[in-house]
């Protein structure tokens, strides 16, 4: 595969090349290592294109997950507890779980355990591939990257998507390049408040 497009949120791609050049290099070989045409096994059950054989998304992200953790690239989370309560929310965010869940008891509320995960993180970098649905691409701009940046675990997300060209030969439904790139610039230059990368890619 190959990199058709790039967009620089918050000079993420300016970060990488300065502080983290050896790791961008690495997310290019691996995009360029993908066989594309490997992953074009999913046959069509859709009546606006019957019996077409289409990329697998399924295939894509595990051609991507093998090349990625043979480069030490390892799954992370960040764990959290969360309750009702606005003002107990904005006092505990900032601590230590075990430290957010004592103080949510002390003041009565009942603590709900959470966390954010992310596929792959390397030296406070994230890499996010995604080839799902349109809602996953959102959820990862806008809550998980900026959730490992917040807690201070990276600096900078990387989310690879495909363009729209790719996109059309998958089965309904994957978000792409485009149409992600206008979400993040509609919500203006602060949002969401991370540094990232989103790449579009093509076979």
């Amino acid at each position: 595969m190959r990199i058709a497009r790039l967009y620089s949120h918050l000079n993420g791609l300016e970060f990488l090349l300065v502080h983290r050049k050896r790791l961008w290099n690495e997310v290019q070989q691996v995009i360029r290592a993908v066989e594309a045409s490997a992953c074009k096994t999913k046959i069509s059950k859709e009546k606006t294109m019957p019996g077409k054989v289409l990329y697998s998304p399924r295939d894509l992200n595990r051609r991507f997950a093998d090349l990625l953790e043979r480069r030490s690239w390892k799954e992370s989370r960040v764990s959290y507890w969360v309750t009702a309560d606005e003002r107990l929310v904005r006092q505990t965010m900032g601590k230590p779980p075990e430290e957010q869940r004592r103080e949510i008891e002390a003041a009565g509320a009942a603590p709900i355990f959470s966390y954010n995960q992310t596929d792959f993180v390397k030296d406070r970098v994230a890499l996010e591939v995604q080839f799902g649905k349109y809602a996953f691409v959102a959820y990862d701009l806008f809550v998980k990257h900026l959730a490992f940046f917040v807690g201070d675990r990276i600096d900078v997300g990387v989310e690879i998507l495909p363009m729209k060209s790719l996109q059309e030969e998958m089965s309904s439904g994957p978000a792409y390049y485009e149409g992600e790139l206008y979400n993040v610039i509609r919500n203006g230059r602060g949002v969401p408040a991370v540094p990232l990368v989103i790449v579009g890619v093509v076979p």
